[in-house]
């Protein structure tokens, strides 16, 4: 039996911590934690609302570039979670529709891209 993996944290590069922070909140992430372990450390998780994983910004956390990491999530709608981004005065892309699924695509304050997908059915096991 193959034991189970979740996926837990995933470091995103910021130029500013309280900037990010604040824009993630305003799209809906719940801030769990915000901690400054000292001057060069300081530990921001924030959760995707409905996920088991988050994800970390701060100082000291990665030594990758500002505007560099790509993540892909899904969502249940593309139309309703593109109206999120949009009522949150996030730029939004129009819904790409592809024979796998629906994408929304949108970036952060530092250019950080995510792409939200929508799928009709994910194939078990």
């Amino acid at each position: 039996m193959t034991p189970t993996w979740k996926i837990e944290l995933i470091p995103v590069p910021v130029t500013d911590v309280d900037r990010a922070k604040a824009f993630y909140q305003q799209i809906g992430f719940n801030a769990d934690h915000d901690h400054e372990v000292h001057a060069d450390l300081r530990f921001v998780q924030l959760t995707p609302p409905g996920s088991a994983c988050s994800i970390v910004i701060g100082a000291g956390i990665t030594d990758k570039v500002p505007g560099t990491q790509e993540i892909q999530v899904v969502v249940a709608d593309a139309g309703a979670a593109r109206e999120q981004l949009l009522d949150a005065g996030v730029e939004a892309g129009d819904i790409d529709v592809q024979p796998w699924g629906q994408f929304v695509h949108f970036r952060d304050p530092d250019g950080n891209s995510w792409s939200l997908q929508a799928i009709q059915s994910r194939p078990n096991g």
